[in-house]
């Protein structure tokens, strides 16, 4: 890393308004690094693998997976082309001020924030299954199975998740370059099991061609409308797993060559995703051992196929890679989740945000990561009452946060036209068709995941039950009317985006000498 490098990246930081009060430790693979342990094939595909083979089948888990991650590969060049010309770690909040103003800058914000939150409580729950099934299978006498033992380790991983934040950055970047590897190889090693240990395989006809529905709705195939719909919510596995791409911005601050680097970062850790996560949905597809067995198993479905196909010492080891790669996730969730709101935090977006933007020696904002452990642990609790689709809920509040966030500084990206200041890496006059469909293909997404998830989640059905229904527009129709009446009736007056730390090129340079000297 040059000096000349170093310093163009906080010139661009002060020219943005900001001093480099976050050490910049993280190269160009780091960068991508987090990104793709946060959407993490080894976590998102497998821990939600039921929800597809439920709604959809192996089509579903297949060509639906293929179908939203192009889709997303579309997403990450939008927002890359974005975060090249404002590498901060405000991110799609700062993007949002910056093209449509205050307000735009805020409902991104706390669409992003709540995004950020959701996703991470849904990563750690999805570990905490894989987990609870893996000290089962060593523990059987001792570790049971149902929702309360598995919130208990869900409540350890949080804490674990919380302690490995608070160390230093360069720390987390090592531990995110040794996860990217571990998940590739993992996955490789995952498929190579899956092909040979076997004594079975389902047919190519099953796994690209085969619809089930274990819905409650009605639709049965191809020609069945009500089968589209079903479909529709199936590719939640896959919009789910393929989310979180946005940490690369988030750690714009502490990334060499960022306005670069955060965009490659973006687009390649998704575009990666797919392959690997392809190829990983496709060899657990085939090991598929018994149609009803797996539907049963809901969300053990992955455990059951492979217990069922491999034997207990193989599934014992597969979990063992898999509980791994979900670990190191979820510490790369509250790593990205903490800088959005500490960075929020230092505009006067948040309440008590002095408390949320304070760095410690270390340069770790020490109370954000606290804070998104803890909100992240409390959005799970309603899985005790039911951890099928507590869990499901969670993943539907993360796509819709998160990619309500990832859409409004792309409709701003497509408003301002040829006024745009790209940075180093930019689409050209592509983002005029890239944009635009990154956009309905959000929207499309968003209402799919708002509806009900079974017909008995319907309000006025005969046989309603709350214990099934989506609380996802509940929940996100409940903040929304939360942080907008707080913007209607009071941050309106104050709120006016992004504050510049201080007036002058020497006043930030004079706050990195002073950190300079506080530092042990």
């Amino acid at each position: 890393m040059t000096a000349h490098n170093r310093t163009d990246d906080e010139a661009t930081l002060h020219r943005l308004g900001y001093a480099q009060v976050l050490y910049r430790e993280m190269g160009g693979f780091s960068n991508f690094a987090i990104s793709f342990t946060i959407i993490s094939i080894l976590a998102g595909c497998l821990t939600s693998y039921y929800i597809a083979f439920n709604n959809g089948g192996p089509v579903a888990i297949t060509w639906g997976w293929l179908l939203v991650g192009g889709f997303c590969v579309l997403v990450a060049m939008a927002m890359g082309e974005i975060a090249s010309a404002m590498p901060t770690a405000g991110a799609l909040y700062f993007w949002a001020s910056k093209l449509g103003g205050p307000a735009w800058g805020w409902f991104t914000g706390w669409f992003n924030l709540i995004g950020q939150i959701a996703v991470t409580a849904a990563i750690d729950y999805g570990a905490a299954i894989f987990t609870t099934a893996l000290l089962n299978l060593w523990f059987p006498a001792v570790v049971g199975t149902g929702t309360g033992t598995v919130f208990v380790v869900y409540s350890v991983i949080i804490a674990l998740h919380l302690a490995l934040n608070l160390l230093n950055v360069n720390l987390l970047a090592r531990l995110n370059t040794f996860s990217a590897w571990w998940h590739m190889v993992g996955v490789l090693v995952i498929v190579a099991v899956l092909i040979v240990v076997p004594d079975n395989h389902q047919s190519a006809a099953f796994v690209f061609g085969e619809t089930l529905n274990n819905s409650g709705f009605s639709g049965e195939g191809f020609g069945d409308a009500g089968f589209w719909f079903v479909f529709g919510i199936g590719l939640l596995m896959a919009q789910y797993t393929i989310t979180g791409y946005d940490a690369s911005a988030h750690m714009s601050e502490e990334t060499r060559l960022a306005s670069r680097a955060a965009a490659w970062g973006m687009v390649m850790s998704v575009a990666v995703s797919v392959v690997f996560g392809f190829v990983l949905l496709v060899a657990v597809t085939f090991a598929v051992p018994d149609v009803q067995g797996t539907l049963d198993a809901a969300g053990n479905a992955v455990v059951y196929i492979w217990t069922e196909s491999l034997g207990g010492a193989w599934a014992e080891f597969l979990l063992l890679i898999a509980v791994v790669g979900q670990f190191f996730c979820g510490t790369a969730s509250v790593t990205s989740a903490s800088r959005m709101l500490f960075a929020f935090s230092r505009d006067g977006a948040v309440p008590a945000s002095r408390l949320w933007r304070k760095v410690a020696a270390n340069r770790v904002p020490v109370n954000a990561v606290a804070a998104i452990a803890v909100l992240s642990w409390a959005l799970m609790l309603p899985t005790l009452a039911n951890g099928v689709v507590g869990y499901l809920v969670g993943t539907s509040i993360a796509v819709i946060g998160l990619y309500i966030a990832f859409a409004l500084p792309i409709v701003l990206r497509i408003r301002a036209g040829s006024r745009f200041e790209g940075g180093a890496w930019s689409l050209g006059h592509h983002y005029r068709w890239v944009a635009p469909v990154a956009v309905a293909w959000i929207a499309l997404v968003c209402v799919l995941f708002l509806l009900p998830v079974s017909p008995k989640g319907i309000p006025g059905a005969a046989d309603f039950d709350w214990n099934v229904v989506n609380y996802a527009p509940i929940t996100v129709g409940g903040a929304l009317l939360l942080f907008g009446g707080w913007y209607l009736l009071s941050a309106r007056h104050w709120f006016t985006g992004p504050v510049r730390e201080a007036g002058t090129e020497e006043e930030l340079t004079g706050i990195e000498g002073q950190l300079e000297a506080d530092a042990p």
